[in-house]
């Protein structure tokens, strides 16, 4: 008799295990399907502290038009556990399931946004750019720079002190949060091509070699032509010849419209390098790493001259007279020809 209750016994618990597992089985099963079809938008959760596992789930199946919240909730708590949940904007695909989005939650996996700052770009239109970002939190007042972003006391311009990258950055994260890691990596590629400068770059110091770079990421954008732009003028500033370099005379014209002219040209300004000697007080523009290594490294070169040659690129001479010649050909001879 008792060997029978104990066979009982045991084919009793064996059937409940079993049970057990199946029902385990299932509702992992059912936790890993995609919360929606294709045809359902994502959704951007944002959770704040406070916010329950029962709310959070709640808001995601509205969301998703599904009708089963209760279900969803307990079989989660109970299969998945919903107790780790950390604050943020999370991006929810229908193709997540509700073990990934549980999961997300507990990693603080939070939706990443990217922004990409241009070379070549003033820090005013940076500026600009940063404030249509969305959620990035915009904190940067002009008319306090140095107080928020102490760095710049160092310097006489914000101009240049930010390196030109794609930078990602979850919600809420401040515009002085993200342009102290651009500043950040700046002072990186900065100290690299100083260290790497060679014999032919004529500064003397590591701010100098940014100003150099700014004028040669404006001069041209071709991987190919820095370090020939570098060379002309760093000959330039090796032989005392100004820089005459439209850029950074354009950098220093208030409301510039766009049209160069001789009384432009003609005008006294810290940046006008056609009535200066040696380089302009800041950069003038956003520096690349490419334009940073073609400044500390230039080729080594006779040239002294360069006009646009009308494709993008630009012809180089080693004499005025060359260059004049050049100029004619790429810039005079078009435009008389256009008015024929």
């Amino acid at each position: 008799m008792l060997k029978k209750l104990i066979i009982s016994v045991v084919v009793l618990v064996i059937t409940v295990a079993i049970a057990g597992l199946a029902v385990r089985s299932m509702a992992l099963a059912y936790l890993e399907k995609p919360l929606a079809n294709s045809t359902h938008e994502q959704m951007l959760l944002q959770v704040k502290r406070g916010d329950t596992a029962r709310s959070i789930s709640a808001r995601v199946n509205q969301h998703f038009a599904r009708t089963s919240n209760t279900l969803d909730y307990r079989l989660a708590q109970f299969f998945i556990g919903v107790d780790r949940i950390q604050a943020g904007l999370y991006e929810i695909s229908p193709a997540d399931s509700w073990q990934q989005f549980w999961q997300k939650l507990a990693r603080g996996d939070e939706k990443q946004f990217k922004v990409t700052l241009i070379e070549g770009l003033r820090f005013s239109e940076w500026l600009q750019q940063l404030k249509q970002q969305p959620y990035l939190s915009a904190e940067l007042t002009t008319d306090s720079l140095s107080e928020q972003l102490p760095f710049l006391q160092d310097y006489p311009s914000p101009e240049g002190l930010f390196l030109p990258e794609t930078y990602s950055y979850r919600a809420q994260t401040s515009d002085l949060e993200l342009l102290t890691q651009a500043h950040e990596e700046l002072e990186r590629e900065l100290d690299d091509a100083w260290r790497a400068r060679n014999r032919e770059c004529p500064v003397s110091t590591p701010y100098e070699l940014l100003i150099l770079a700014s004028i040669i990421e404006k001069e041209t954008g071709i991987d190919g032509e820095r370090e020939t732009v570098a060379s002309v003028f760093c000959n330039r500033l090796n032989n005392g010849m100004r820089l005459q370099s439209d850029p950074t005379t354009i950098y220093g014209i208030d409301d510039f419209d766009g049209n160069l002219t001789r009384q432009h040209l003609r005008t006294k300004t810290p940046y006008n390098t056609y009535r200066i000697d040696g380089l302009p007080p800041t950069p003038i523009a956003m520096v690349s790493a490419e334009s940073l290594a073609a400044a500390a490294q230039p080729a080594q070169t006779d040239y002294f001259y360069f006009v646009a040659d009308n494709s993008g690129g630009h012809v180089f001479s080693k004499t005025l007279e060359e260059h004049n010649r050049a100029v004619y050909k790429y810039q005079i001879k078009p435009h008389q020809q256009d008015k024929e």
